[in-house]
C-alpha cells in the first residue's frame, strides 16, 4: 500500500519536481537494504511517461544514471566499511541473505564484469556494489563497470515506458522505439554472451606445462645386458 501511495504522489507532481523525486528514489533503490523497500524503477517508469522529446529523454536518463551510480557508490562504501559482516546484519539476514549470496557468487566467478552484469540483474543489483566493497575491489575497477551498468539499466525501463506511450499515440512511433530497444538489447546480449564465452574458455583451458625431456634412447651398440648370467655363457 505504501508503494501505491508513493506512486500516486509522484503522478501529481509537476515535471521538475517529478524529475527530482525520481532521482531521489533511484538513489535510494540503488543502496543495499533500501533497494528492498523503495520503488525506484516504478518511479522511473512514471517519469518516463512525461517524456515527449529527445531532450527530455536525455535529461531523465542522465539524472537516473547519475542517481543510480551515486546510490551504488554509497552501497560500495557501506560494504568497504563493514566488510563481510554486513551480511549478518538483521536487515540483510531477514530480507536479502540469498541475494547477497548470489551477488557474492557472481563476483567470485566474473570479477569486475559481475558489477556490470549485476546492475542489469533484478533483485541483486543493489547488493553487488556492497559485495564488491566488502571484497576490497578498488574504485578504478568498480566505477567504470558500475557506471556502464547503471547507464544500461536505467535506459531500458525509460525506453520501455516511452514505447508504451508511443503505442497509444502513434503506431509508427511505437515501432521505432521498439526497434531501437530491441537493437540495444540484442547488442548487449551479444557482447555479454561473447565475453562470457571468452572468460569460460580461458578458465577451462589447462595451464601449459612443457613435457620433461624423455629419457635418451640407449646406445644401440652398447651391451643390452652388461652382466649376463654366467649360467648361459657359451662353453670353452
Amino acid at each position: 500500500m505504501a508503494f501505491a501511495n508513493v506512486l500516486d504522489w509522484l503522478r501529481t507532481l509537476p515535471d521538475p519536481a517529478l524529475l527530482g523525486a525520481t532521482g531521489a528514489l533511484v538513489v535510494g533503490e540503488a543502496i543495499v537494504g533500501l533497494g528492498l523497500v523503495l520503488p525506484g524503477e516504478a518511479a522511473l517508469l512514471i517519469a518516463s511517461a512525461a517524456v515527449d522529446s529527445v531532450a527530455d529523454f536525455l535529461i531523465l536518463w542522465a539524472v537516473a544514471t547519475i542517481s543510480s551510480v551515486a546510490g551504488n557508490v554509497i552501497g560500495f562504501e557501506i560494504g568497504r566499511r563493514l566488510g563481510p559482516a554486513l551480511r549478518e546484519t538483521r536487515l540483510i539476514r531477514k530480507n536479502g541473505a540469498e541475494r547477497w549470496d548470489r551477488a557474492t557468487s557472481m563476483l567470485r566467478k566474473r570479477g569486475a564484469w559481475a558489477v556490470f552484469l549485476g546492475r542489469l540483474t533484478p533483485f541483486v543489483r543493489s547488493f553487488v556494489p556492497a559485495v564488491a566493497g566488502a571484497a576490497g575491489m578498488p574504485y578504478r575497477t568498480f566505477l567504470p563497470a558500475v557506471s556502464a551498468g547503471a547507464a544500461c539499466a536505467t535506459a531500458l525501463p525509460i525506453l520501455f515506458a516511452i514505447g508504451v506511450v508511443a503505442s497509444v499515440q502513434s503506431a509508427g512511433g511505437a515501432i521505432s522505439v521498439a526497434v531501437g530497444l530491441l537493437a540495444a538489447l540484442a547488442v548487449t546480449f551479444v557482447v555479454v554472451r561473447k565475453r562470457a564465452k571468452a572468460r569460460k574458455a580461458a578458465a577451462d583451458r589447462p595451464p601449459h606445462h612443457p613435457d620433461p625431456d624423455p629419457d635418451p634412447d640407449p646406445d644401440p651398440d652398447s651391451d643390452p645386458d652388461p652382466d649376463p648370467d654366467p649360467r648361459f655363457e657359451p662353453a670353452g
